[in-house]
Parts: structure tokens; C-alpha cells; sequence
């Protein structure tokens, strides 16, 4: 099941991104030849289509999924190979210069993949065959998680000698809030089954096969799009904001937001449905 493509925005050369007339848009990763493995382009091209999804009021929810047998294995160690990571001690090359570039493009990196968290309009991750390495700080950066039964989850960065330093270690502990279990996982890089992840609430749902969870998440989808914009946007905003600062914090810049906010016609339209027991239709953002 995919969105039906009504706009000429989105051309990627590793992601397949339709937007349905009901806002709904789907990104698919699309290297299934490689097992949906991230090169540069591939994470530079999902930062960009996350950027502009910030920015189209005709996208209203998203769905992300991948291509092929898996989610993703993960990044592409082929290319790594030639790149920052492959050339850990190179002759004449200053330490101190040379790591002060590989900051940046680390910092380039972890970018790409906040775009997902900043983006504003919800985030479902679709999760099927492997998640491995990156794929967790992907979809750690999403608002929703589903997978499949035969869906399985792998912090792989030790296995390759690093440290996550993409989002995984900073997200994964937020979203699941048990210490000791994010510790196990991100220390062994062990193999987390479905049925795990949504024991410790890492995914919302588990369904049979990829076409069950694909309409899952188009349905949720759905119901998302067919809701206030202004407040959707707001919601996952102040959500996101409140997670980083304390009880208090959040409180005082909600009473800010939503002092704009509510200025919406949005509020009257649902009020005035509700109270008609007629369904609402809003206007993009």
C-alpha cells in the first residue's frame, strides 16, 4: 500500500516518497539491492525530504518503511570503508585537524536524521525483516513504531568498534525509560525480537506480516490527517519540547504556544461539528 503521488517535490534517487490528497505521505527506503543499508546520499536524501515535509502544509502525516526483504541492515559498511571511518590513521594528517572536520560531519549526520524529530507532522515507522545500527536511530526519531511478527532490532554499533553516536543513545532511553534493559541492549548488541521491543515499549503494535502493518499504520495515518493540523503540529512540538525540559518549563511555554494557538479557526470548526455530530474538515496548514 502506498500514497498516491500528487505532487513533483519529492524526485529521490533512494527514496520513494508519494503524498496521498489526504495529506498522508510515504517515504520507502529504496535500496533494496543493498538491504536498504545507508550510504551518505541515502541519510543526506531522507534529511532533505524531511526538511521540505516541515514546510508543506499539504503533508499532514507520514509513513516511513522499507523496500525489499528489511527495514534496513543498517549503515552501509562498504562505503564507510572509503570514507571518515575507513581511514582512522592517516600519515601526516594532523589528529587535531582531522577530527575537527569528522565533527562536522558528524554533526552533519546526526542533522539529517533529527529532521525526522523536527519535522512537526507525525512520524510512523514501519518496521519489518531487520532494523539494525542506524535503522534504531531512525526510528527512535519517529513519533509511532509498528513492526512485524518477524521483525527484529539490533544496536550494532560496538559490533563495528563506536559508540551509537547518531541519536540512538540519546532517544532509546527516553522512549523506552528502563535503564537497565537500554544498557543491555546497546553493551551486547544483541537480537531484539517484536515481541520484545513491544513488551518494553519500543513499538506500539506488532501485526502478522509487513501488508497488515503497512495498513495499520496508514490507518493511524489516516485518523491523524483527518484532525486539526494547528493542532497535530502542536501536539507533537510541545510533546517533543516538554520530554527535554522539566514539568514546569513545559507548562509555562505551552501557555505560550497555545496563546497563538488558539487563536485558530480550527477550534470553532471542531466545536461547532462535535456539537452538530458532523464530521470536521480542516484546512492544510
Amino acid at each position: 500500500m502506498r500514497a498516491e503521488t500528487t505532487s513533483t517535490n519529492y524526485q529521490f534517487d533512494l527514496l520513494r516518497v508519494g503524498v496521498s490528497s489526504e495529506g498522508i505521505a510515504h517515504v520507502e527506503i529504496n535500496r533494496p539491492s543493498a538491504l536498504n543499508a545507508f550510504s551518505t546520499q541515502t541519510w543526506r536524501e531522507l534529511g532533505q525530504c524531511f526538511t521540505q515535509f516541515k514546510s508543506d502544509g499539504n503533508v499532514r502525516c507520514v509513513v516511513l518503511s522499507g523496500a525489499g526483504r528489511m527495514f534496513t541492515a543498517g549503515l552501509d559498511l562498504k562505503e564507510a570503508q572509503t570514507g571518515p571511518l575507513g581511514k582512522p590513521h592517516e600519515e601526516g594528517v594532523d589528529v587535531a585537524r582531522k577530527g575537527y572536520y569528522h565533527r562536522l560531519y558528524i554533526l552533519e549526520f546526526q542533522d539529517a536524521i533529527s529532521t525526522i524529530e523536527k519535522c512537526d507532522k507525525p512520524v510512523i515507522a514501519v518496521v519489518h525483516g531487520a532494523c539494525l545500527g542506524i535503522g534504531i536511530d531512525i526510528i527512535s526519531a519517529c513519533d509511532i513504531r509498528v513492526a512485524t511478527e518477524d521483525a527484529y532490532f539490533m544496536v550494532k554499533e560496538v559490533d563495528i568498534g563506536m559508540a551509537a553516536d547518531v541519536g540512538t543513545l540519546q532517544r532509546l532511553p527516553k522512549i523506552v525509560g528502563n535503564d537497565s534493559w537500554v544498557r543491555d541492549a546497546c553493551l551486547t548488541a544483541r537480537k531484539i525480537t517484536s515481541k520484545e521491543a513491544l513488551f518494553v515499549g519500543l513499538v506500539s503494535r506488532v501485526l502478522p506480516g509487513k501488508r497488515e502493518a503497512m495498513e495499520s499504520a496508514f490507518d493511524t495515518a489516516a485518523t491523524i490527517a483527518s484532525k486539526s493540523p494547528v493542532a497535530i503540529v502542536s501536539t507533537k512540538h510541545l510533546l517533543n519540547y516538554s520530554r527535554d525540559h522539566t514539568v514546569q518549563e513545559g507548562l509555562e511555554y505551552t501557555a505560550a504556544w497555545n496563546a497563538l494557538a488558539h487563536n485558530s479557526h480550527d477550534m470553532a470548526l471542531a466545536v461547532l461539528s462535535s456539537l452538530k455530530k458532523q464530521k470536521a474538515h480542516f484546512p492544510n496548514l
